[in-house]
């Protein structure tokens, strides 16, 4: 692949480096007619792919106030962006930037993180969304999310010398994007899912088009869940309410699905939870609720079960009966939809593990929604952090923490997990990784017996 700088001095760039991938808006009028003007070779959708000092020149050239400050390396010339509309594409895009380190630096990185699970006591995983996007459900905030595309749909730039405009996106008037093909959930510090959803991040994913039931978990999860095994790790958080951690053999008691699960259903009455092969939740009433709020009128038909939460305004209620004997309570989904209240013990268990955590590792988040991005800062002294995630976070500079000796406490990896996590399982395992990978294989013929898809 090539750098798609015009003036880079190398151009071809190497799957191995390190590299810079973003995606912009585009011009109302199309990028074709101006493309000789441009000081990047966009392709038609909007991305590019630089290598970091090309992107770091790319950007600085793009933001003039600071430019006469700026001291560039001696194998850097200060590069003049002529479009007043191409610096606002690398601006847009700026914000959803992924960065990749060398591969060297990810195997460098990953043999580090090995042996700092093997010397803690008590190491707890912090999961995202990211983690799930292998196993093919789309991220909000990432590169390609669904609400950063909705974004740039939003945004208007100008082939003259103007201002961006950004119009106001209009998410709609319901409290949550529900629905089988879409999550539900999310949360905040005061234990309330977040009514702006601005709020919401990589952390949180969609399922457009992807049936839950059809999800198959990742290296990642797969990873994650032999560690948990053999005792490596003695705690799972997760913001992630697509059931692929349970799937993958993680024991309920070991993980904390913070936004709920939608293959885990409880009792009103009594509290009894149920795990089961299926979606569990009900979008007709959901769908009857929206479009009543939206539009004042519906066609769709509620089902007779269907009872309105006062605090997210849809239904949680599932329409199967508790089957405890005399309990006959009502039945309803785990997940948090906007406005709902987290579930207080399964958050004071996060806390609880995250208090006695001496190495806490971060997957596929940003950790930009709380309160589950506050349990990473529960964390004992001194901070071992790792963090592997595509885009920057608020708590990068935690795991470049060093001891009085000057070594590293912790990593900050930016690169695909799944990559990271084949490199740390085969530090762990040695010789004995192809038998891991084989083990992998094994466990997906049985998934399907664990979920049942739905009747075309």
């Amino acid at each position: 692949m090539n750098c798609c700088l015009k003036t880079c001095p190398l151009s071809v760039l190497d799957s191995n480096q390190s590299r810079v991938e973003v995606k912009s808006a585009l011009p109302k009028d199309g990028i074709f007619k101006f493309r000789d003007c441009f000081s990047v070779n966009w392709k038609k959708n909007g991305e590019a792919i630089f290598h970091n000092e090309c992107w770091e020149r790319v950007l600085l050239a793009s933001q003039t106030r600071k430019r006469k400050a700026i001291k560039y390396k001696p194998s850097l010339e200060p590069l003049s962006i002529q479009m007043e509309c191409e610096k606002e594409m690398i601006l847009g895009a700026s914000e959803t930037a992924e960065i990749f380190d060398a591969k060297a630096s990810v195997i460098q990185a990953a043999a580090h993180i090995a042996k700092l699970i093997k010397s803690s006591e008590h190491c707890v995983i912090f999961t995202g969304a990211g983690i799930s996007t292998s196993a093919g459900i789309g991220d909000y905030r990432g590169k390609d999310g669904k609400w950063t595309e909705q974004d740039r749909e939003a945004v208007t730039i100008q082939l003259v010398s103007t201002p961006i405009q950004h119009a106001q996106v209009d998410y709609g008037a319901s409290s949550s994007k529900n629905g089988r093909y879409s999550l539900r959930n999310t949360g905040n510090s005061s234990r309330e899912a977040p009514e702006n959803l601005e709020e919401l991040d990589q952390d949180e994913a969609t399922e457009d088009e992807i049936e839950y039931e059809a999800l198959r978990p990742t290296f990642t999860h797969e990873a994650i869940q032999w560690m948990v095994e053999e005792n490596y790790v003695k705690h799972v958080v997760s913001q992630n309410c697509d059931g692929l951690h349970l799937l993958s053999g993680i024991p309920g008691a070991k993980i904390s699905e913070l936004h709920g699960n939608v293959f885990v259903e409880s009792c009103e009455k009594c509290g009894t939870r149920y795990e089961r092969s299926f979606y569990v939740c009900d979008d007709i009433e959901d769908i009857y609720l929206e479009e009543l709020e939206e539009n004042g009128e519906t066609d769709v038909i509620p089902p007779k079960f269907m009872l309105k939460c006062r605090k997210c305004g849809l239904s949680h209620r599932t329409g199967r009966m508790c089957e405890k004997k005399s309990c006959n309570g009502y039945l309803k989904d785990t997940i948090i939809n906007f406005k709902d209240h987290l579930d207080e013990t399964i958050l004071d268990t996060a806390f609880t593990a995250a208090k006695a955590c001496d190495l806490m590792i971060c997957l596929g988040t940003t950790l930009t929604v709380n309160p589950a991005a506050g349990i990473v800062d529960l964390i004992k002294r001194p901070h071992r952090m790792v963090i592997c995630n595509r885009q920057s976070t608020k708590r990068d500079r935690v795991c470049l923490g060093k001891d009085k000796n000057g070594h590293a406490l912790g990593e900050r990896v930016y690169a695909d997990w799944d990559i990271l996590m084949k490199h740390v399982m085969m530090c762990l395992l040695g010789n004995n990784f192809k038998d891991f990978e084989s083990r992998i294989l094994l466990k997906k013929k049985n998934y399907d017996a664990l979920r049942i898809l739905p009747q075309q």
